[in-house]
């Protein structure tokens, strides 16, 4: 039987085929009945699934993430698609075609690396079109690069999402910097190029995407400010210093592109090339946000359902 994809399924469905289980919870309802919340995931998306009348044996026995076969059905849940789950097999990840479960940019990866390296290839400071070519000389970074995704759930959430947002904000920089003069650009672009890059080692995408111990002990921000300096160290070794003060503008673009202390920023931005790489980046991230969440919506509502972390419901309808 073909699988069933996440977004292929409607309410009211029989649902009896394999899912990947991610973080799922062992929680009580106000009757201290227990239950499982958890995620259903595959390449098209993920759904939450809800298996009541749950057990700790039952819970226990789930992989964290891995593969299950579930029997049960699809429902609307304020006004958000879910799926009831009665029954639960564990599937040997060995079994499974990896392909149809780990989501992926549908953009040419290669074309988008080439398009990169040759915006970068219009940097004219010295030291700093080293540094570049530093790390795109680290062949596997880039490969990590090429394949990590941007988040493990927000925005880019899929295999090539790193790669895709640095060319999407790249090619936002280059449309917008004539207009600004005063931005250095060559700052710009390279701090978009590094502002996550970080990210090939904060997450795991083997199976799921989540975090490694690592990254959620140091974070991508960390990472990345002590992979600019690695590489700054690496130059100086082989004859070529970069001045403190270059280290210290893209390290200021690296811990300032949150944009805010609450949103994990170690510094709020305090330069022009700064704030424009926080604001390329949150655009960029939020408008992947607002077209995944208009475009995976089940039904033919006008309306998503709220979205907590843009803080919204979203209309659907275009305009022809």
């Amino acid at each position: 039987m073909a699988h069933k994809f996440i977004d292929e399924i409607e309410p009211g469905q029989t649902i009896d085929d394999i899912y990947m289980v991610k973080e799922p919870i062992l929680r009580s309802t106000t009757k201290g009945d227990l239950y499982i919340a958890m995620f259903l995931c595959d390449r098209t998306g993920q759904l939450n699934g809800r298996m009541w009348q749950a057990t700790e044996t039952v819970y226990n026995s789930l992989p964290k993430p891995g593969f299950i076969h579930i029997q049960g059905r699809s429902e609307l849940y304020q006004n958000n698609l879910q799926v009831v789950v009665n029954n639960i097999g564990i599937v040997d990840a060995g079994k499974v075609c990896i392909e149809d479960f780990l989501a992926r940019t549908d953009k040419d990866t290669k074309q988008m690396f080439e398009e990169i390296k040759k915006i970068l290839g219009g940097i004219k400071n010295r030291q700093v079109k080293a540094l570049v070519g530093e790390f795109l000389a680290d062949t596997e970074l880039m490969e990590k690069f090429c394949t990590a995704p941007a988040a493990a759930a927000l925005h880019h959430s899929y295999i090539g999402g790193l790669l895709e947002h640095t060319h999407n904000m790249l090619r936002v920089a280059v449309a917008i910097l004539p207009l600004y003069p005063e931005v250095q650009g060559d700052l710009v672009l390279t701090g978009i190029l590094i502002h996550d890059i970080g990210k090939t080692e904060e997450l795991s995408y083997d199976m799921a995407f989540s975090y490694t111990d690592s990254g959620q002990l140091i974070g991508h921000i960390a990472k990345s400010y002590l992979l600019l300096h690695q590489k700054a160290e690496a130059l100086a070794a082989e004859g070529t210093k970069i001045d403190d003060a270059i280290l210290d503008a893209l390290g200021h673009i690296v811990l300032s592109h949150h944009g805010k202390y609450e949103f994990g920023s170690p510094k709020l931005p305090a330069t022009p090339e700064a704030f424009m790489v926080n604001y390329i980046d949150d655009l960029d991230a939020k408008i992947n946000q607002v077209t995944a969440a208009i475009d995976n919506e089940p039904g033919d509502s006008n309306w998503t359902g709220y979205r907590k972390p843009l803080e919204t419901r979203l209309y659907r309808k275009r305009i022809e």
